[in-house]
């Protein structure tokens, strides 16, 4: 389509005919009872999509950095101990979260591109009684991915509770939260649960919620406050309105439609369909000399790609790819900001906007000067897609 562009940023992303039909609807009272049947529907799919069949569900209005204080702010109490697994950006701001709300931070510290190892997430967490492991499933700043699985186990082993942020993870990166041992993971609406923006999206265990019941002070935060938001999910669930602050209707009714979505084609197949995807997106952007942030093929992210600026270029060449028909992302990490960009792949989106983005890119790199064999991230890219 003339004019057409592809938002490949890491959120927000290209969203479905369905979910953007849903959002132009007329806007329902938050007491009717089509809304409450809807909204109780969206928390139940959100289980299924989590893959916590015992979680607590919430919904709320707000962003994915409200999402991380709703996390943080519920589970902690001034003196807590809080380690952190440093992978970026928004590790960082984790980090600064729970600070704000009184936690004694501890951050174990990783170089640009990288995560710190098992072995030493272990040895931090034996040497003394920590609340809370925190995690970055995938950093939006640098693309790394976390091996939650692993990390969770570590932290079972001191009864420490863990904290996904899956901002940019959740529905597009293998999470099996339950199973794995997390009790809190979140996100935001905007990134592979794929509705437009404004919604702070979480699920917590059994044990996350009997940790906040058993705090011994008040929760430092009015918004955040559990005590005025869990009522309202039980309410809802239980097919009946409840008040707190209003909910943004027709977003959660577009939620609704979305995780139905999602549930359509099956945990499974998404999971492989976002690791497929980027594999071929990797393949492609390899092909024509592009090299990646991440310093490890095994923490590469299957929803985003962050990739450094071939050389003889910068910034320059993003308004020459959007011109051609992608809109990707500049670089977030402070200390290589200028030297990358980010590509996001995730949500519905399949292989025909991969071959599309990496042709835009071609065009912006042609046009910027720089030298490779034209179609090569095409071929590569087509050649890992049609791998059994």
């Amino acid at each position: 389509m003339i004019g057409k562009r592809l938002l490949m940023i890491p959120g927000p992303i290209e969203f479905t005919p369905e979910v953007l039909a849903e959002m132009a609807k007329p806007t329902l009272s938050h007491t009717d009872p089509q809304f409450i049947e809807e909204f109780g529907q969206a928390l139940e799919k959100m289980r299924k999509v989590w893959l916590a069949p015992n979680g607590q569900p919430f919904i709320i209005a707000g962003s994915g950095t409200l999402a991380m204080e709703i996390a943080a702010v519920n589970i902690t109490e001034p003196g807590d101990n809080v380690l952190i697994l440093h992978t970026g950006y928004f590790s960082e701001r984790m980090a600064d979260i729970f600070k704000l709300h009184g936690a004694n931070v501890d951050i174990v510290q990783s170089t640009v591109g990288d995560l710190p190892q098992i072995d030493e997430v272990r040895k931090k967490l034996a040497s003394k009684k920590y609340k809370t492991l925190s995690i970055t499933h995938v950093d939006t700043s640098t693309g790394v991915r976390a091996d939650v699985k692993a990390l969770a186990a570590a932290a079972q082993e001191t009864d420490t509770l863990v904290v996904v942020d899956g901002v940019c993870a959740v529905a597009g990166e293998e999470l099996r939260m339950e199973e794995w041992g997390v009790d809190i993971a979140f996100t935001a609406s905007q990134k592979a649960i794929g509705v437009p923006p404004g919604l702070a999206l979480l699920v917590a265990s059994k044990k996350a919620i009997e940790a906040f019941k058993s705090r011994k002070s008040p929760v430092g935060a009015y918004y955040c406050d559990w005590q005025y938001w869990l009522p309202v999910m039980e309410a809802y669930e239980g097919r009946k309105s409840a008040y707190f602050g209003t909910p943004a209707v027709n977003l959660v009714r577009a939620l609704n439609i979305n995780l139905g979505q999602i549930l359509d084609e099956g945990m499974e197949a998404r999971f492989a369909r976002h690791a497929r995807n980027a594999a071929a997106f990797r393949a492609g952007l390899s092909a024509i000399g592009l090299g990646f942030v991440p310093v490890r093929k095994e923490i590469m992210a299957n929803t985003l790609s962050a990739v450094y600026y071939p050389e003889g270029t910068d910034a320059s060449i993003l308004p020459l790819i959007a011109k051609n028909g992608a809109m990707l992302a500049g670089g977030l990490l402070p200390a290589i900001k200028t030297k990358y960009f980010r590509i996001g792949h995730m949500g519905m989106s399949d292989a025909s906007e991969i071959l599309a983005t990496l042709g835009a890119i071609e065009q912006g790199l042609s046009t910027a000067g720089y030298s490779f064999e034209p179609g090569a991230s095409l071929s590569a890219a087509q050649a890992a897609l049609m791998q059994p």
